[in-house]
């Protein structure tokens, strides 16, 4: 059965980026267009309904405006989410539909929400079904600004400084389109320092700069951007990861190769992104100081030594940093290792190809040629490969701490 797809726009980032005001611009087009909006805030009044009712766009008694509250899209309201897309495509009245998620939210779980309605069933897709269209993610120029020169202004009630940084990282690097508000009130130095670290973070992204999300509408509406593997494989840590193996790895930020693997999902036994790498001028990068490189290597960490570098010795000038790793005390699981700003965290992946038993893992050598390509005859699969993206970072340094965690 066809159903009618109704495109979907996903605005993200930060409180006080400037969303509500790119809200209100886009209900103000002049372009015929029949917006329906979904907000979502965080507390007992939803502000950002507020403001766009008290900005005259939408009225009171004007049902194109659906209020999430007490929650996140991302995490406790996702069947509300389905529940409101459905009703808003029952209604037949809009052409377009834009969700502007909390300051807070995590884009990656909308997506999957949103693109997970037509394997709900029929019932959730009678009014037509909600498609992403793009995702944009607004970020404030001036905060950012602060945020990577380790400015203190950026806490607020309830939210620690680790997790804005987090935040801003996650909504980069999971976006379409990034709309760099305020740039008139940075210098244009900053400004270029800013654009570096949205290419590390997300080289695929298409980067807007305005004042007061003044832009053309047509810039974020209608682009037909969006697609989850593209999205979810453009990250930039993750070409380092998908990269071969390489223990001295002095040449890895040269590395152009597309590749399918994706050491994430190998407890799964199966590999689900098809990866397009975009590459930015490394000149511009270089001269600001934004660099990448993989770390790789085939021993195991000793638990507490590495435990030890991460709690105590982490170089501040690692903005980005996620890979695969394991340790002597479990020398068979893959654990992935993540950090983002201040923000560092592990989780237990599954165990490695190389404890399959020897028939499965004959056939899968044969179905995943990067699998054979990284083999290696005493580790196996196993291995530490780690990407680092950052700023002024002392590759030497890092290496050489990390190395001193390695069992031997």
């Amino acid at each position: 059965m066809q159903f009618n797809e109704i495109p979907v726009l996903l605005l993200t980032g930060y409180l006080g980026s400037g969303k509500t005001t790119l809200l209100n611009r886009i209900l103000n087009n002049r372009k015929g267009i029949r917006f329906a909006v979904v907000v979502n805030d965080i507390g007992e009044v939803n502000i950002d309904a507020e403001l766009i009712q008290q900005g005259g766009v939408v009225g009171k008694k004007d049902d194109s405006l659906v209020a999430l509250q007490n929650g996140c899209i991302c995490c406790t309201l996702k069947m509300d989410l389905v529940d409101q897309l459905r009703q808003i495509t029952l209604m037949q009245r809009f052409d377009y539909i834009v969700i502007e998620a909390s300051g807070i939210c995590e884009p990656a779980p909308i997506a999957q929400t949103i693109c997970s309605i037509p394997s709900m069933g029929p019932e959730f897709c009678k009014g037509g079904v909600p498609v992403l269209d793009c995702i944009c993610t607004v970020v404030d120029a001036l905060r950012m600004r602060d945020e990577f020169k380790n400015g203190s202004s950026l806490t607020r009630k309830g939210l620690d400084e680790d997790d804005i940084e987090n935040l801003l990282i996650q909504q980069i690097e999971f976006c379409n389109i990034v709309l760099l508000n305020k740039k008139s009130e940075v210098s244009e130095a900053d400004l270029e320092l800013i654009r570096q670290i949205i290419k590390a973070l997300q080289p695929s992204a298409r980067i807007i700069e305005c004042d007061w999300c003044d832009i053309d509408l047509d810039s974020i509406v209608g682009t037909g951007m969006f697609d989850f593997d593209q999205v979810a494989g453009s990250a930039g840590w993750i070409k380092g990861v998908e990269g071969p193996v390489e223990d001295d790895d002095d040449d890895d930020d040269d590395e152009d190769d597309d590749h399918e693997h994706h050491h994430e999902h190998h407890h799964e036994h199966h590999h689900e992104h098809h990866h397009e790498h975009h590459h930015h001028d490394e000149g511009e990068a270089e001269e600001y100081g934004i660099s990448s490189f993989v770390y790789c290597r085939r021993q195991p960490f000793d638990i507490n030594k590495f435990d030890n570098f991460v709690a105590k010795h982490w170089p501040k000038e690692v903005i980005r940093a996620k890979g695969m790793c394991y340790f002597t005390d479990e020398y068979d699981v893959c654990y992935v290792f993540e950090q983002a700003g201040k923000q560092i965290s592990m989780r237990n992946a599954g165990r490695w190809f190389a404890t399959m038993p020897e028939d499965e893992l004959q056939q899968m050598m044969v179905t995943e040629p990067t699998l054979q390509r990284d083999w290696d005859p005493v580790y196996g699969d196993r291995m530490q490969k780690l990407v680092f993206i950052g700023r002024n970072m002392d590759k030497k340094a890092i290496c050489d701490a990390l190395d001193e965690c390695l069992l031997y």
